[in-house]
């Protein structure tokens, strides 16, 4: 079974934390002990886990990635304008897999589920897959 999360986004680049609704969708699919699979389909966002106590942490992620690779570099060949989101999305990936166990996500303490933006802001999707019992 899958669950499908709405992710509007509201700037360029940005990182939103999805963690509240990964953890509401495998309640709904019902699964309690498992894999739990976050995947993205969009070529220019990212899922990642990382830390969420500080929001500093995903500003300074954010600020290295740009720093590497901006957005508005001229060398780009792809003629679209978001090489550079690209090339970051290829980078962070497009999915994670989290454990689940009594129907709960296993995280560490301070962790959590981000969906990463690099070309926005956009209407995006997440999809939520569970493989277990």
């Amino acid at each position: 079974m899958i669950r499908e999360i709405s992710v509007p986004t509201h700037k360029h680049t940005e990182f939103i934390n999805i963690g509240r609704q990964v953890q509401n969708a495998v309640k709904e699919i019902g699964v309690k002990d498992g894999i739990c699979l976050v995947y993205t389909p969009h070529t220019t966002a990212a899922i990642t886990i990382n830390e969420d106590a500080d929001p500093d942490v995903t500003r300074d992620i954010m600020m290295e990635l740009e720093k590497a690779f901006p957005w508005n570099d001229i060398d780009y060949r792809h003629n679209e304008g978001n090489s550079a989101a690209h090339i970051k999305s290829s980078l962070v990936g497009a999915s994670v897999m989290v454990i689940m166990e009594n129907g709960k996500l296993i995280q560490g303490t301070w962790q959590t589920i981000y969906f990463c933006e690099f070309d926005g802001p956009r209407n995006r999707k997440v999809y939520v897959k569970i493989v277990g019992k």
